[in-house]
């Protein structure tokens, strides 16, 4: 993704290119009296591609998109590019529903999964109104810390799992509980030490120079051989068709260079693109024999985050980021790369937390996707009620957050800005979260120029028992917050006429 604005003017353009993993350049200039943009997929210049044509045949490069603002600055045209992101997907029900997640990783259990940790998180993430529960890395490793380079038959382990049912009593509370149950898979690898390593043929695997490739102890599935598609589906169809998971996190934490030349003359680039493009289509399958299944894009904490993944896929992993005050700035931004209902964030509240840390943490995924983790069972009470709160006023406003569009009424964040606002706005609400970290003055004015002229009322959604002064002023579009504590974050609704919008 890029963009270009004009300060004075507020012409705008973004774009983004859609490309899942392998190269890709864009570069922009001036030339003569005339500026310039350039978008590219993989080149030879660049990549190492090259894809020679038979007369007749033809080529297609890598799909980009382009959005414009002729004076409404990056607002404008990041709202264009949601609604286009929204136009161009797979349509999924989830979409529409925005189901709270929980998942056990995010300084929670951090890939150390049980049946005896796992089994009070789950009725503790009910009771929070959670109606997915992911049980994240981990579940297939004896517990012995070595799964990295022996991972690819996704079996789950017997010493995690030890009661009669194994990993099956686990997922059946979840279940009891009301929730779907969900997974980790990181479908692309396979590990040196994993039985499938010998017994898929090498032309299953990357290649260069007829050797198989190995990265950090594992190898990298070419998804354009039928013997690894199959293995793959096998795979999911045990995990989504036999056993009733519903969620599958796809993960993806090695990089395997520049490629595969595994066909005869083939470069490593043009090869990448044929996987590449083989993975979105066994994504495209496996969510036709499963409709129902939601599938997250999470790719080592958001590393690998497009529309080519995200046009299928339902979910993006934003971060792996533990700090909840760092976590803010990539919660703000995160609207510029997904949708609003296709961005998951971590809120994970710990039982050495103050209540205003708490409300941070929760605040930081209430106009995104709520990925609900922390030691829940542990907290005090006041803080679970905060968790508790912060879930029902999700789902009260969730409907709403699928059909809106981000504004940044502070600016785009910055990395250290000790105050930051995300505003998602409807014809007739704007949702504003605005964070306060410390080392900030307890007031800040934040422009909110679509509501110009505007009489809104303004209501403090979350959390309810917050200190929070706000003061709209409709002749200047401004709206003046005093927040006493930091750090703390609060949730605010601007109810205004739907004609008073543009």
């Amino acid at each position: 993704m890029g963009g270009l604005t004009d300060r004075r003017t507020g012409r705008t353009w973004l774009w983004q290119i859609e490309h899942n993993g392998g190269g890709w350049h864009w570069e922009c200039g001036e030339r003569d009296t005339l500026a310039y943009l350039a978008l590219f997929g993989p080149t030879d210049t660049h990549h190492g591609w090259r894809h020679p044509l038979e007369p007749g045949a033809e080529f297609r490069t890598v799909p980009v998109a382009l959005a414009f603002s002729d004076a409404g600055g990056p607002d404008e045209a990041f709202a264009a590019l949601t609604r286009y992101r929204r136009a161009a997907r797979r349509p999924h029900a989830d979409h529409l529903r925005l189901p709270v997640i929980f998942n056990d990783y995010m300084n929670c259990l951090m890939g150390d999964p049980t049946t005896e940790k796992l089994l009070p998180l789950i009725d503790a993430a009910a009771e929070a109104g959670a109606e997915y529960f992911v049980i994240d890395a981990g579940w297939y490793d004896g517990e012995n810390g070595g799964w990295w380079d022996s991972v690819g038959a996704w079996e789950p382990a017997a010493s995690r799992f030890p009661g009669e049912r194994g990993i099956h009593e686990v997922l059946d509370r979840i279940r009891e509980r009301g929730m779907v149950p969900g997974l980790w898979l990181e479908p692309e690898v396979i590990g040196v030490r994993s039985p499938m390593a010998k017994s898929l043929p090498d032309e299953a695997f990357f290649r260069r120079d007829g050797v198989r490739v190995t990265e950090t102890g594992r190898h990298h599935l070419d998804l354009r051989h039928p013997a690894a598609r199959a293995h793959l589906d096998q795979v999911v169809d045990r995990l989504v068709g036999e056993w009733g998971v519903g969620y599958l996190k796809l993960d993806h934490n090695i990089d395997p260079g520049s490629g595969t030349s595994a066909h005869p003359g083939e470069t490593p680039g043009a090869g990448l693109l044929g996987h590449n493009r083989a993975h979105l289509e066994w994504l495209d399958g496996i969510l036709d024999r499963y409709p129902h299944l939601v599938v997250e894009n999470c790719s080592s904490g958001g590393m690998r985050w497009d529309y080519a993944l995200l046009s299928r896929l339902q979910l993006q992993s934003t971060s792996d980021q533990q700090n909840l005050q760092l976590y803010a700035p990539i919660a703000a931004s995160a609207p510029t790369a997904v949708t609003p209902e296709q961005g998951a964030v971590w809120a994970y509240p710990q039982p050495e937390d103050s209540l205003d840390e708490v409300a941070f943490t929760m605040a930081n995924a209430l106009l995104g996707r709520i990925h609900l983790s922390g030691l829940l069972p542990d907290l005090p009470p006041e803080a679970r009620a905060l968790v508790h709160e912060a879930v029902t006023v999700y789902k009260a406003i969730r409907t709403d957050l699928a059909q809106a569009v981000p504004a940044w009424p502070l600016g785009l964040p910055a990395w250290d800005d000790e105050w930051l606002a995300l505003a998602l706005h409807t014809p007739a609400t704007t949702y504003l979260t605005v964070w306060r970290r410390p080392g900030a003055q307890t007031t800040a004015t934040l422009p909110l120029s679509h509501l110009h002229g505007c009489a809104a009322r303004v209501d403090v959604l979350y959390p309810a028992a917050s200190q929070a002064v706000a003061s709209w002023h409709p002749d200047t579009a401004d709206l003046t917050l005093t927040l006493p504590a930091a750090p703390s974050a609060v949730l605010l609704r601007l109810a205004h006429a739907a004609s008073d919008t543009p």
